[in-house]
């Protein structure tokens, strides 16, 4: 079959021609833009799950230090409530508390006068030098064990020094 193009016809089809070119461009342009976003959520995503990791990291460490944190405060608390108590007991009238001075300053505080001996040899320091011969002064003595009483009368404590060991048989 024979067909006859006619110079109408052929415009068409070169209108056609370029409207067909022009939506493919306008498709290749959408795609390249659509890779373009493509890509720009990809790094958005993998950026976003780094920071879930690095944010994730970051409140393990935190939640571990709130834990150490508050075991400390606890233990603290345990140990306010001990020296609460102990200082209650230790108001009573006529009880005494031991304070281990090293040239007059106040190092360590015992509730017994046997805990302050043994304490102080467990650390090398030797009975003898500890409670030994009482000085008029606290401070000329290099280690002293001096002896507080509570005095309800005064609210407070009354301190003195702890006369010097006894040896029995050659035992402080």
């Amino acid at each position: 079959m024979i067909r006859i193009v006619t110079t109408k016809r052929l415009a068409r089809l070169r209108a056609d021609r370029h409207a067909a070119f022009e939506r493919a461009r306008e498709a290749t342009e959408h795609a390249a833009r659509q890779e373009q976003e493509l890509s720009t959520l990809t790094d958005r995503a993998e950026r976003a799950e780094a920071t879930t990791e690095e944010v994730g990291a970051l409140l393990s460490h935190a939640v571990r230090e709130a834990s150490a944190s508050e075991q400390r405060v606890l233990l603290d608390q345990i140990e306010m409530r001990r020296l609460r108590e102990e200082l209650t007991e230790a108001r009573a009238p006529g009880r005494a508390v031991f304070v281990l001075l090293h040239y007059g300053t106040p190092l360590m505080v015992y509730g017994s006068r046997e805990d302050a001996v043994a304490d102080t040899a467990t650390h090398g320091i030797e009975a003898d030098r500890t409670c030994g011969p009482a000085s008029p002064f606290w401070f000329d003595a290099e280690w002293v064990l001096a002896t507080f009483t509570h005095d309800p009368a005064s609210g407070g404590f009354r301190g003195s020094l702890t006369p010097a060991a006894v040896g029995l048989g050659g035992a402080a």
